[in-house]
């Protein structure tokens, strides 16, 4: 009975372990997914595969190559991964535990009061909302930002003149991320022929990635919004607001969708 429990405990240490280091790459996974150090990563992967075999097959010149330059990579790794390492850390430490998150119906308002304050000045602007797929790639295209969002800051960034106005922002996780950012263009022969680089950005975005892109015209003054690949044009307020709550999972308080397009003070 003894060597049982004894038999059964080393079995579920094994399993702890193996889930442990299985949620540890995952979520290494998951974070690196969509920027340039996971090239990186997966190049860093298959030498150590390759140094595993020369070992099995005792490849001594490989296996003495490899220990000679292994610590030389290690401090390349560190170099190269630092950005992304001390990002990671600032989450677990302090984003994650001790940062309170802003909540998904005040993120979206101040989208709205944002958006429908530069529709009526008709200054033109591309905002990205991620979903599930990553939008780290498109948002290191810009400059990187880690910001909360406000109808003030995102009428400042699109401001006629402004050093951040051109490109579009991206907004992950209720934060605004990066502006000036660039979005690939959709190449879709159904679009119309006339249809504007903003329009046809947000729409090449949409197609890539599940994120939901909303378009302020600079000659109308309209808001479009595409998902999915799909652009949605000319809404209004209400509908703006139906849609931005329906792809966040929130509802809206009646109140609040008729009176998003009001001005504080």
């Amino acid at each position: 009975m003894t060597d049982f429990l004894h038999g059964l405990f080393g079995f579920l240490r094994g399993a702890l372990e193996i889930g442990i280091l299985w949620a540890f790459i995952y979520w290494l996974l998951v974070y690196f997914q969509g920027s340039v150090a996971v090239l990186v990563f997966r190049g860093a992967v298959v030498l150590a595969l390759v140094f595993l075999l020369a070992g099995l097959l005792r490849l001594e010149v490989l296996v003495w190559l490899f220990a000679k330059i292994a610590p030389l990579m290690a401090v390349g790794f560190l170099v190269i991964f630092h950005p992304e390492l001390r990002r990671g850390l600032a989450r677990i430490g302090g984003e994650t535990l001790f940062r309170t998150a802003p909540r998904r119906e005040e993120v979206v308002e101040e989208i709205l009061r944002g958006v429908l304050a530069l529709s009526r000045r008709r200054i033109g602007a591309i905002l990205a909302i991620e979903g599930q797929t990553s939008l780290q790639v498109y948002a290191e295209s810009g400059v990187g930002m880690d910001a909360t969002i406000s109808s003030e800051l995102l009428q400042t960034i699109f401001m006629p003149g402004t050093p951040l106005h051109d490109g579009g922002v991206v907004i992950s996780r209720g934060r605004l991320v990066a502006a000036a950012a660039l979005f690939p263009l959709s190449e879709n022969p159904r679009l119309s022929k006339t249809m504007g680089t903003r329009h046809r950005a947000a729409v090449g975005l949409s197609e890539e990635a599940d994120a939901t892109v909303i378009v302020v015209s600079e000659e109308t003054g309209t808001v479009s919004l595409a998902r999915k690949g799909e652009l949605t044009k000319d809404l209004n307020r209400e509908e703006i607001a139906k849609l931005l709550y329906g792809v966040t999972g929130t509802r809206p308080p009646e109140e609040m969708v008729h009176s998003t397009g009001e001005e504080k003070g």
